[in-house]
């Protein structure tokens, strides 16, 4: 700088107005060219800072929606194993206690209830911050802003099938099967309290009302769950797909 003011200064000095009229414009020029340069450049950084958390945004939902597509895949094939299961129960209401086998006794007693657990961390947090803002694809926008809905028709079911277990169905189980019945069948140490301890009345049980009504209602409730499940399974499988095209 202190070289371009000294030019200046000769050419004022040696009387080359013009000449330094035409220097001036052509320094303004090049200071506008050197921000132009500059703004550019920035513009190049800030647009590469925005590529990087783009891409990580995309990886991190990327990795969460393929857990969540194992997680329902293993739903998709244990769903239909488990309404099987209840309507085998309902099908042994009239059975005489001749025909009450070992396995009939352990599908009755059967009320384990899956925990599932759906990440939707990503996502979530994707919508509700400015990542959002860093998603091209309006497609893909769509998407992810129903997902949660999908997910959280899930948990509203599942919640409801865990209520009719705990609040219904444990209870009535509970005032006609011993639990000694739960108990590994060929331990010996066992052996005492299987031949001494109060018995099971089977038969009682599936005379109950509530029972018949708890496993009718559980049965209908896991139905409705399956067809959420394959729903949120495709719509898992579709975000995939689309956020692929993005990340290619």
């Amino acid at each position: 700088m202190k070289l371009f003011r000294k030019l200046r200064r000769n050419l004022i000095a040696l009387g080359k107005v013009k000449s330094y009229i035409i220097y001036a414009l052509g320094e303004i020029v090049l200071i506008v060219i050197g921000i132009l340069i500059a703004w550019k450049i920035g513009d190049l950084n800030e647009i590469r800072k925005n590529n990087i958390v783009e891409q990580k945004v995309y990886e991190s939902l990327n990795e969460e929606l393929n857990t969540n597509l194992r997680i329902l895949n293993g739903l998709v094939a244990e769903y239909p194993r488990a309404i099987v299961r209840l309507e085998n129960t309902l099908n042994y209401v009239g059975y005489t206690e001749d025909k009450i086998t070992q396995g009939t006794k352990d599908t009755i007693i059967n009320v384990l209830d899956k925990e599932v657990s759906l990440l939707d961390g990503s996502i979530n947090s994707i919508i509700n911050t400015t990542k959002f803002e860093f998603i091209e694809s309006a497609d893909l926008k769509d998407l992810i802003i129903m997902y949660p809905n999908k997910i959280q028709n899930f948990k509203e079911q599942d919640a409801k099938i865990k209520l009719i277990v705990a609040n219904r169905l444990k209870p009535v189980l509970e005032k006609y099967i011993s639990l000694v019945d739960m108990l590994p069948h060929t331990d010996p140490k066992y052996d005492s309290i299987r031949k001494y301890g109060a018995k099971s009345d089977y038969i009682g049980l599936l005379s109950d009302k509530e029972y018949q009504n708890s496993i009718i209602d559980r049965m209908l409730q896991t139905q409705i769950q399956f067809d959420h499940v394959k729903s949120l399974r495709s719509k898992t499988k579709i975000l995939i797909n689309t956020l692929a095209e993005e990340l290619d």
